[in-house]
């Protein structure tokens, strides 16, 4: 069941003010080339741990399908258009990537095409990418990480949609694509997305109703993690999100029109999340019924009202596996989803159990907003060490529930040195 998530947002406009200006430090920068590098582009990395795929992954159905059509093209600014019927009809002729009833899921995320200026930027970023790897190959889900800009002009926040939009055409057996930034951690590695909840719905962010529409905040969702439905609605709505894009002519003008429409924003510089927000304020009756604003749960939670709780949390965990018969069993990977399902109904009936600063439930996903790992610039509200042993006890966090089926966890949150659990189970260790 979807946990009730406490408003972080709950901030007067200067607080709202100080939010957005650590916001758009992050997105700013997340597919920015570095300005001095020479080196070729690296290569994508797709990874598939779909249960779906077994041996059919290399059947090609010999009829014709939109794959042999000239005119369906890749690009961004090539419109695609009756993609509702040509996915359709694929599925049709590739029935053993239907999902078998499961809504399937990609989830796409990258980084930038040359190497970190960070110094440390380039093993976070690895340590990052293996944190949804890890994810994925637990849930069943299949990972593109892109370090290409698939569009010249789309870059920095606005070089996820031509990625989303490739990863779409490439991957007609998903239902969704789940775009993550690369700044984002899971750290609720048993947390399960909850698809029912948005069968009406397309397009899935982490924001706040009242915000949007009352408040007029550019805080008032994120955009650096959402999931959107695969068909021909998103297609058009990403075309009428990247009106305001670098693609436009009217670029410059488009960043004076959001800061002019967004109470709390700081800046003339049309980005993304600003435009979505836009997007919803202006057109609801056009595509609101299909936007489904998440706070249930903590689609992404702000790192500082995170990190220094995380001892508290296992601390609680520990409290009700003790008290749970079968919760520290010993047990394989494969199955731990379903360890997972039991203890999330055991936490529903647990006092507390709940996301936000005043419950102990873990947060689905913990975003390190501002801090820039890859280039360093993190914004000046921080210091490089409060975001680097942030992510340090994020990462080790979450790597403990994956290595606890391998009979290890981390000696603490801070350190890279780990220890066998004992066989009473981890818990006690």
């Amino acid at each position: 069941m979807p946990r009730r998530s406490t408003n972080p947002c709950l901030l007067s406009f200067a607080g709202f003010a100080t939010t957005a200006v650590v916001l758009y430090c992050t997105v700013s920068t997340i597919f920015s080339p570095p300005p001095v590098v020479d080196v070729p582009s690296s290569h994508p990395v797709f990874i598939s741990s779909s249960s779906y795929f077994r041996d059919h992954h290399d059947r090609e159905a010999p009829d014709a399908t939109f794959y042999d059509d000239a005119s369906v093209s890749y690009a961004f600014d090539r419109p695609v258009t009756d993609w509702d019927a040509k996915r359709r009809e694929w599925l049709r002729l590739h029935p053993n990537f239907g999902g078998n009833g499961r809504e399937t899921v990609v989830m796409v995320t990258g980084s930038q095409p040359g190497p970190c200026r960070n110094r440390e930027g380039d093993h976070l970023l690895l340590r990052l990418f293996k944190n949804k790897v890890d994810y994925c190959r637990r849930h069943g889900i299949d990972l593109f990480y892109n370090t290409a800009l698939l569009h010249p002009a789309m870059r920095s926040q606005w070089a996820k949609l031509p990625a989303i939009r490739a990863a779409m055409l490439a991957h007609p057996e998903a239902e969704w694509v789940w775009w993550v930034d690369s700044d984002a951690v899971f750290t609720d590695m048993d947390f399960e997305l909850p698809l029912h909840r948005y069968r009406d719905h397309n397009l899935v962010v982490h924001g706040w109703p009242h915000l949007v529409y009352d408040a007029r905040s550019w805080v008032s969702l994120n955009s650096g993690v959402f999931l959107i439905r695969n068909c021909q609605w998103s297609l058009d709505f990403m075309k009428v999100w990247a009106v305001m894009s670098p693609l436009s002519p009217d670029f410059d003008r488009w960043g004076q029109v959001l800061a002019a429409e967004l109470k709390d924003k700081l800046f003339n510089v049309s980005d993304d999340q600003s435009a979505l927000v836009y997007l919803l304020l202006k057109h609801r009756d056009q595509w609101g019924d299909k936007v489904f604003l998440e706070s249930d749960y903590d689609l992404e939670a702000y790192w500082v009202a995170i990190v220094d709780r995380l001892e508290n949390m296992t601390a609680k965990y520990a409290e009700v596996e003790r008290r749970v018969d079968g919760l520290r069993r010993r047990h394989a990977e494969v199955v731990s989803r379903g360890y997972g399902r039991l203890r999330e109904e055991q936490l529903a009936t647990e006092e507390g159990a709940v996301s936000g600063p005043n419950g102990w439930h873990l947060p689905f996903m913990t975003h390190f907003t501002g801090c820039q790992p890859c280039n360093g610039a993190h914004n000046k509200m921080y210091t490089w060490k409060s975001c680097w042993e942030g992510m340090q006890r994020a990462l080790h966090f979450a790597d403990d529930q994956v290595l606890r089926d391998y009979g290890f966890r981390h000696s603490d949150l801070l350190s890279g040195d780990v220890h066998p659990l004992p066989f009473a189970g981890p818990s006690t260790a």
